[in-house]
């Protein structure tokens, strides 16, 4: 069954000529790893922001399960995002004052939720960060700091995990060690994950593989170039 879904999604940025996104169908299966590729300015981001509901689009729908990502109010939308969907970004975005343990337990501690202990723990040690729950994020290495970013996306045990170039900044050791990690929540906690790369290597350990150039993707299952 298709968890997400996104019908003829079009992005027109204004003062642009070219859609950002144009006309995008997808289909993504619960449990399945999707990679999406292309060039630079091709559109990918846009995709994922709008596939996460972090952006609108200019016309077009995506939903998730029975939700219409595009009709719910922003407050709703908030916690959608928040329960819904993990989000992983090439710069981490950590909050600095926060220690590891602050960091991934975030999206739980808005929802007033509380992460049992257990939970947490094996998180942690799955993230190779036993040892660092207290640590500050510029105590941690760039592969460290993008574990937690990691955790923080898992912790709510999202419907979807969208990751935006989740090895951009890491050398190749640290890129894999990152890649077998979403690999292991895809198969391990059955997350369905959406992952953004122009490293071929990466997508080549996806379940499926799209292209996106010029807004337009294909692969998508129902796009009409088979």
């Amino acid at each position: 069954m298709a968890i997400l879904t996104a019908q003829e999604l079009t992005k027109q940025y204004s003062g642009e000529e070219q859609p950002a996104l144009n006309h995008a169908n997808l289909a993504i299966e619960a449990g399945e790893f999707v990679a999406i590729v292309g060039p630079s300015g091709s559109g990918k981001s846009t995709l994922l922001h709008l596939l996460g509901g972090v952006d609108k689009p200019t016309s077009g729908t995506v939903h998730l399960y029975d939700t219409n990502v595009f009709e719910l109010n922003e407050t709703q939308l908030a916690i959608f995002r928040r329960r819904q969907v993990g989000l992983i970004y090439q710069f981490y975005n950590l909050l600095p004052v926060l220690t590891v343990q602050e960091n991934i337990t975030l999206p739980a501690d808005l929802d007033g939720r509380k992460v049992p202990a257990d939970e947490l723990a094996e998180l942690l040690e799955i993230l190779g960060l036993t040892d660092k729950v207290q640590s500050l994020p510029s105590e941690l290495s760039g592969g460290q700091q993008q574990r937690v970013a990691i955790g923080r996306a898992l912790v709510n045990h999202p419907a979807i995990v969208l990751a935006d170039e989740p090895t951009g900044n890491l050398d190749k050791r640290n890129s894999q060690e990152i890649m077998d990690l979403l690999r292991a929540a895809n198969t391990k906690r059955g997350q369905t994950l959406v992952v953004i790369t122009h490293d071929p290597e990466i997508a080549a350990q996806a379940d499926r593989v799209m292209t996106i150039t010029d807004g337009r993707l294909t692969g998508g299952g129902d796009d009409g170039h088979h």
